[in-house]
């Protein structure tokens, strides 16, 4: 695959990019799970069919410890058995986050959920996280930005 547009040789994406990657950086600091973000990371990015984001979540989740069964799962998590209570409600808000366009929002149902596991501080935190990884999607999504060749922490630092 060939990028529209090379992002990153451009001088205004290292101004944008490096806010994105800054609230990041602030929610790495919150109390949500770093495994819960990661989960939302790659399930956002499976919805919005960013292979950018794939690439490098992924792989920075399995760096970081996480199975390969779980990995392997979070697209069909609702039947699988390998994901907490808490981590299937903050899947299926991300979910609904992601969807907003195809239902009514984000039902009450799917938040009262989420709030059963998490307080207002991580649920902020869940919400922002959605927000973000939607954000880097549609920029690499538009762009067509390849993957493949992303190194676990390669970011690190920017």
């Amino acid at each position: 695959m060939q990028a529209r547009l090379e992002v990153f040789k451009t001088a205004l994406a290292p101004k944008l990019v490096k806010h994105l990657v800054a609230a990041g950086r602030t929610l790495e600091g919150s109390e949500l799970p770093a495994t819960t973000r990661e989960l939302v990371n790659i399930r956002a990015s499976q919805i919005n069919g960013c292979a950018g984001c794939l690439d490098m979540h992924t792989k920075d989740a399995a760096a970081a410890g996480e199975t390969t069964v779980r990995l392997n799962l979070v697209a069909c998590w609702r039947e699988a058995t390998v994901f907490t209570e808490a981590e299937r409600a903050a899947l299926e808000l991300t979910e609904a986050g992601c969807r907003i366009a195809d239902s009514a929002g984000v039902s009450d149902e799917v938040w009262e959920a989420a709030a059963k596991h998490y307080d207002d501080e991580q649920l902020l935190a869940l919400t922002m996280q959605i927000a973000l990884i939607n954000a880097f999607n549609r920029l690499n999504v538009i762009t067509r930005q390849p993957a493949g060749d992303y190194t676990p922490g390669q970011f690190a630092g920017h």
